[in-house]
């Protein structure tokens, strides 16, 4: 069996030939999703497809801002595009039939709050923790605003276990982040 995602590194492992996926486009059974990655046609929607595309092409691509609280059930918006961050020097991939907006974080503290998402197949992509997503809405509000910050930290301070302790320590390698978190938790609190 063929896997969901395929990509031209894939086929001489498949032992397939350019000419047989070809015939697999032609055919509807796969379509390309982005340059050199291609998706079995009706499995999942076209954003996880888009997901699985980078998650493959990107294994340290990371789900963050909107599209990380979406998924944390910490805010009613519902994301107009898919929120993706890598280390500051990658480059994005293209990825076809999705909007996405690629995000560079810093090298240093990339990993921190990161885990994993599963997709489909075996595939994961990474996810910033509820907390590791304030921080980044707090550390960013000049260009998102604050108020998705700060109605965030609420609806995060009201879920049993969240502790102000644990977010102002996850802020502090974050420059400029934990000094406006702080106030903001004075406040709500």
């Amino acid at each position: 069996m063929l896997p969901d995602i395929l990509t031209y590194d894939d086929l001489a492992e498949l032992r397939l030939t350019r000419h047989q996926l070809d015939g697999m486009l032609s055919a509807g059974e796969y379509e390309r999703v982005a340059p050199g990655t291609f998706h079995r046609v009706g499995l999942v929607d076209d954003t996880t497809v888009a997901l699985m595309a980078v998650a493959r092409r990107k294994p340290l691509a990371t789900l963050c801002l909107v599209t990380a609280l979406s998924l944390h059930d910490l805010t009613d918006e519902i994301p107009s595009r898919t929120d993706v961050a890598i280390p500051r020097g990658s480059h994005p991939s293209a990825v076809f039939n999705t909007p996405i907006a690629w995000h560079t974080f810093d090298r240093a503290t990339f990993s921190i709050g990161r885990r994993e998402h599963p997709l489909s197949e075996g595939l994961s992509i990474g996810i910033y923790s509820p907390e590791r997503t304030i921080v980044d809405l707090f550390r960013l509000r000049h260009s998102l605003g604050s108020d998705l910050a700060i109605v965030s930290l609420r609806r995060w301070l009201g879920r049993e276990g969240s502790s102000p302790a644990t977010i102002l320590d996850m802020a502090r390698p974050f420059k400029g982040a934990r000094a406006s978190l702080q106030s903001a938790l004075e406040i709500l609190l």
